[in-house]
């Protein structure tokens, strides 16, 4: 974790004291930024699949999750559904015509 949070504060101290040399450059490195953190997210997503499909605990308990993960969002999304009723109702209610 200590690894971790030391490249957070090296990459803020890189771009605090690269800023004005890279001031004048912005579109090209706009366009660049994109596309290298484009392809970042990709690595990182696929090396978070590699780790998950290594892990064999994790992909013996698989189909216990995935019933946990579709029972918590269809609670919530009906939930979300019948709040925003209640809010519509409510809101509606409050104006007489």
């Amino acid at each position: 974790m200590f690894i971790v949070i030391l490249f957070i504060f090296l990459g803020i101290a890189l771009g605090y004291t690269l800023r004005t040399r890279l001031a004048s450059k912005v579109g090209v490195i706009g366009a660049l930024n994109g596309r290298i953190t484009t392809w970042l997210i990709w690595l990182l997503l696929f090396m978070l699949g590699l780790e998950v499909g290594s892990n064999k605990q994790l992909i013996a308990a698989l189909p216990t999750l995935g019933v946990e993960a579709m029972v918590l969002s269809v609670s919530a999304t009906l939930g979300s559904c019948v709040l925003a009723w209640a809010l519509w109702k409510s809101m509606k209610g409050g104006e007489k015509r």
